[in-house]
Parts: C-alpha cells; sequence; structure tokens
C-alpha cells in the first residue's frame, strides 16, 4: 500500500482556541491542494501546552468541537485525519486526547496520551490515558503515541509487536531538546522497522520556543521529509511492501527471544 502522508507542523497560540481552530482548518485546506491520503496535526493544537490557570474552561467540551471539525473535514474531503490532540474536558476530567477519523469522517480511534511530563506538571492538569492505540487507514494498521510517549520504547514495541506498520508521534516538543526529538523518534522507527511520522508544534508560544523538525522516517530510520523549526505543511510518500523488505534483511521480530525480551518488575 502506498499513501501520501501531509505533515501539519502549526503555530499553535496558547489559551486560544477560536484562533488555533480556524488555523488548524486554513492549513488542513491548503495541504489537501496536494491530495494526501492522510493529514496529521501536533499536540494540544486546539489549546496550547498548556495555559493551566484556565485549562480547565478552555478545553474542548466532550471533545465536541473537535469531532465535528475533523469528521465534516475529513468526509467532505475524503482524507484520513490524525488529529493530534487535544485538550478535552470529559466530565471532570481533563485529557489529552487525540481523534482520528477515516475517509468517511468516523472516528478510527480514541486515544489519551499515557505518559504525563512531570517536569511540566502535566500528570496534575491532566488524566492519562490506561490503553493502546490501534486502528486501520486504508488498510494499513497503524498505531500512535503523544510526545512523551516516545520514551518509553517498552509500550511502542508493544504496539509493533501487534503488527503495526506505520505509527504516528503527535507532539509539542521544545527546542531546546531538538536532539532527543529527532533521535527519539528515529530509534523508534529503526528498532521496529515501521514507517514514523512524528508531527510537532512550531514557533514560540506561551514563552516557550517548539522545535519543530517534524519529519516522515522509513523502517530504515531514513528521513522521507523532515521540516525546520517554523510553521510549515510537508509531504512525503510511504509504501508498506518496503517493510517486508526491510525485515527479510534484518528480521527482529523473528530473531526474539521472548522468554528474555521483555520487561518485567523484578
Amino acid at each position: 500500500m502506498k499513501l501520501r502522508i501531509g505533515l501539519l507542523q502549526m503555530h499553535v497560540e496558547l489559551g486560544k482556541p477560536d484562533v488555533n481552530y480556524a488555523h488548524a482548518l486554513e492549513l488542513m485546506e491548503k495541504a489537501m491542494k496536494h491530495e494526501p491520503d492522510i493529514l496529521v496535526l501536533p499536540e494540544t493544537w486546539n489549546v496550547g501546552f498548556f495555559p493551566a490557570e484556565h485549562l480547565d474552561e478552555l478545553a474542548d467540551k466532550n471533545g465536541e468541537r473537535t469531532q465535528e471539525m475533523l469528521s465534516t473535514f475529513a468526509k467532505n474531503n475524503n482524507v484520513n485525519i490524525v488529529g493530534g490532540t487535544v485538550a478535552a474536558k470529559i466530565g471532570n476530567d481533563i485529557l489529552n486526547r487525540s481523534y482520528v477519523f477515516n475517509r468517511e469522517g468516523k472516528i478510527a480511534e480514541t486515544f489519551d496520551k499515557i505518559h504525563g511530563f512531570s517536569l511540566s506538571g502535566e500528570p496534575g492538569y491532566f488524566r492519562m490515558g490506561d490503553h493502546l492505540a490501534h486502528f486501520n487507514l486504508d488498510g494499513v494498521a497503524c498505531s500512535m503515541a503523544v510526545c512523551y510517549d516516545i520514551r518509553f520504547p517498552e509500550l511502542i514495541r508493544r504496539e509493533a509487536l501487534m503488527g503495526v506498520d506505520l505509527f504516528f508521534v503527535p507532539a509539542a516538543w521544545p527546542k531546546i531538546r531538538n536532539t532527543h526529538w529527532v533521535r527519539l523518534n528515529q530509534a523508534r522507527a529503526i528498532e521496529n522497522q515501521f514507517y514514523l511520522a512524528a508531527v510537532n508544534q512550531a514557533g514560540r508560544s506561551g514563552g516557550l520556543e517548539y522545535a519543530g523538525n517534524s519529519l516522515l522516517l522509513d523502517p530504515w530510520g531514513e528521513e522521507i521529509c523532515r521540516l525546520e523549526d517554523e510553521e510549515e505543511i510537508a509531504f512525503g510518500r510511504i509504501d508498506t511492501d518496503v517493510i517486508q523488505e526491510v525485515r527479510s534483511q534484518i528480521n527482529v521480530f523473528r530473531d526474539r527471544r521472548p522468554d528474555i525480551d521483555k520487561i518485567t518488575a523484578e
């Protein structure tokens, strides 16, 4: 399967959801001129990461605004959307939540970021997720993690063992740790031998400068495309037949030792 993926490296205004929803829609419309099969947005694109004092009132109640916008756009434009994440208020909780829509505008997956970034105090404001993501886009088995999650390789290996061929990483990753951002994504692609689309915020927001450097990687960890640090849209093609070629040369999944290669609490 060959697919064209659009990476929407967006500049997000902290605490300004009306501005951000309008801007995300503008970028998606612009991207459709290049006829992508999948569009990918960054982390917390609706409010930024994150307006702590007003998060409760700014978060998308029940994710309704986000779902309506992304579902309508996906259906009207016949495109799959990996909707980055938004701050969504579900009941009394706020979640760092991703909504994925297929070409028919139907939800393919709902996923909540699993690991809260303690350095920013994220676990004190968001309820973190408790399940993995599994979804299918145009016949391709997909999964995802969010930002800080990529520092936990055992989580992502579990997904790879379930047959994932395309992995998404929306993020709000700061420029000061850009080297980590690039190398961690490359490592996850190399060790799991799948395609990886990592989409970051760009520019300065709320006093923090974001790394940008969104990238699409092949199963060797080589860059299909990579952006710089300002807002930009880029496109790259994947071919899932390449995955089998890679795994036939260095078959880490066949050569695993399940009796040894596992994580235990001991």
